[in-house]
């Protein structure tokens, strides 16, 4: 909630006239209908109330005006009728004739408001209307960046911010115009009451920082910084700041504690850092590019030595799960500060950059980036615990050879890598395709020389092939279960890599799943450090059993990290 008494009053000018996103109430209005007039209309487009217009044009010293009226008691009225749903901007605001009017600035909600009672009402732009239950779904088409405050001003906007992002994206012809021209052409200045006023775009862009305090308190990012994997952190920032600010700060942040690692592929040196920054970039341009702002949560970063966590509000654009975001066609919660993003070369306009951090990961011989999804929050995890410095060079190898490793190749060879088998069911669940729709790209991979098979039907089982598995160090990956072979294959001289680095004594990976599910279900959830000493794995191992029973659909994880969640059974 931000409010404004008689210290922060600020001039407006010309107020908006009444119609779809504006209400316009008499001066003796309790807050109780001002709350209905507030709910209505963040059912259908959002927009403004204000209340005293009629007499504070004219209001002299001896007549009453919407001072009276406190914020307090319209904040209080309006949490009750929407049961604490709906978050608003109050302010009193001073018009030429001294006279006071009160401003309540409401968004747009995400979902229907209903009574205590179970009614639903709307604005129609004339009056407040019942909404029945096929109808009850808000409007959904307005951009909520592109709305116009009802005080914003020029004055609002940092000039050196400005400069800022005109400097921070690839250099292009709108780039080159004059400040005020730059920022019309991008659609963050429109004509409002006689003059250029900014959007909300604008301000989380380019906004001083009392226009984001009183405009998008909720546009804060905090910053942690975590010593080891637990809860408890010993360096912590608070950030309200316009994005490209942001951005910039939190590199600064991010690399302070970031190291790397390099590696020799012939001549060139590849640097493999624990955070890369071109993946953590993407990763806080897509939380503060497509997060819900009209949530009034922040976002909060968490730096662990062995991850980064984001935490957004407002959960994934409809339709999206972390199971089809490589796949499911693009959606903009906020299309025009997306599009003005997207214009100076930060954003991808045709996704949200997740095809990008996947790549970067999987090329640098990491996990893919993992998301976990709320009703109405996400985070996403970047994991760091070490990487597969062999995979990193036989990728860095097979590109010059091939000219191109495809990102679906990436995901197939990593994952066998990994598990050193799959079938094809489990490589589409990480390829995120349906399974019919992955034999072509199997079939030009066993073409290439990448992977393998074995056994027919449904029974086939793919690993990397024996010449990947030679670059890779990997020669005592286990050959997948396959059907009885012509018998001059069995008579062939042994393979002696097995005496030569024998598989540590040790369950089997089918024997370490019925462990965890056994241990689930006789304690309830089952934890990495319970199948490290019981399986004597290593973190990683015991992460990738327990996520594969998550992604069978035998486990629910609990809590977040590689180390600290717990698993219980479905």
């Amino acid at each position: 909630m931000t409010t404004g008494g008689q210290g922060g009053i600020s001039p407006v000018g010309v107020l908006p006239p009444p119609g779809p996103t504006c209400v316009h109430l008499p001066l003796e209005v309790s807050p109780q209908e001002l709350a209905r007039y507030a709910v209505g209309l963040a059912n259908a487009r959002g927009g403004t109330v204000l209340v005293g217009v009629d007499v504070a044009p004219e209001a002299d010293g001896g007549q009453r005006d919407a001072g009276e009226l406190h914020p307090l008691m319209v904040t209080h009225a309006i949490f009750e009728l929407s049961g604490g749903r709906l978050t608003v901007n109050v302010q009193h605001h001073r018009l030429s004739g001294g006279g006071q009017v009160l401003a309540v600035f409401v968004p747009q909600a995400p979902y229907v408001l209903a009574a205590p009672d179970g009614s639903v009402i709307a604005w129609d732009g004339a009056h407040l209307v019942p909404v029945t239950p096929p109808g009850s779904e808000p409007v959904a088409d307005q951009d909520y960046t592109a709305v116009v405050p009802p005080d914003a001003s020029l004055a609002d906007l940092d000039p050196a911010e400005v400069a800022r992002l005109r400097g921070l994206g690839r250099r292009s012809q709108v780039t080159n115009l004059p400040d005020l021209e730059f920022l019309q052409e991008l659609g963050l200045l429109v004509p409002s009451g006689g003059a250029l006023r900014p959007t909300l775009a604008a301000i989380l862009l380019a906004g001083t920082p009392a226009a984001l305090r009183a405009h998008v308190p909720q546009a804060e990012v905090c910053y942690y910084h975590h010593v080891d994997a637990g809860v408890d952190f010993h360096f912590r920032e608070d950030l309200l700041r316009p994005i490209p600010a942001l951005l910039t700060r939190l590199a600064e942040l991010i690399q302070a504690r970031n190291r790397f690692t390099p590696v020799q592929v012939g001549l060139f040196r590849i640097e493999v850092w624990d955070q890369d920054e071109a993946v953590y970039r993407e990763a806080l341009l897509n939380a503060l590019t497509h997060r819900e702002y009209r949530l009034r949560d922040v976002v909060h970063v968490h730096h662990h030595p062995d991850r980064l966590e984001i935490l957004n509000p407002g959960g994934l654009p409809g339709g999206i799960t972390p199971g089809n975001i490589l796949r499911h066609q693009p959606k903009r919660r906020n299309p025009l500060l997306a599009e003005v993003l997207s214009r100076l070369g930060l954003v991808e306009r045709a996704g949200v950059g997740v095809d990008t951090m996947y790549s970067l990961m999987l090329r640098h011989g990491k996990e893919p980036p993992e998301y976990t999804t709320y009703p109405d929050a996400v985070t996403l995890s970047l994991h760091s615990p070490g990487f597969d410095a062999e995979f990193v060079r036989f990728v860095a190898r097979k590109q010059e050879e091939m000219q191109t490793l495809s990102l679906d190749m990436l995901i197939v060879l990593a994952l066998l890598a990994r598990e050193g088998e799959a079938t094809r069911e489990t490589l589409a669940r990480a390829l995120q395709l349906p399974e019919d729709r992955t034999p072509r790209l199997l079939r030009g991979m066993e073409e290439h020389g990448l992977i393998g098979r074995s056994g027919v039907g449904r029974g086939i089982a793919f690993t990397l092939s024996a010449e990947v598995r030679g670059a890779l160090g990997r020669s005592e990956l286990p050959t997948p279960p396959a059907l009885p072979r012509p018998p001059e294959r069995p008579v062939a001289a042994p393979r002696p890599v097995r005496t030569v680095a024998p598989e540590p004594a040790g369950p089997s990976r089918a024997e370490v799943r019925a462990i965890a599910l056994a241990l689930a279900r006789e304690r309830g959830r089952v934890r990495n450090v319970d199948l490290r000493e019981t399986c004597g794995l290593t973190t990683q191992q015991a992460w990738r059993t327990l996520r594969g029973l998550v992604q069978d659909g035998l486990l629910r994880k609990l809590g977040t990290g590689t180390r600290d969640a717990a698993y219980e059974q479905t």
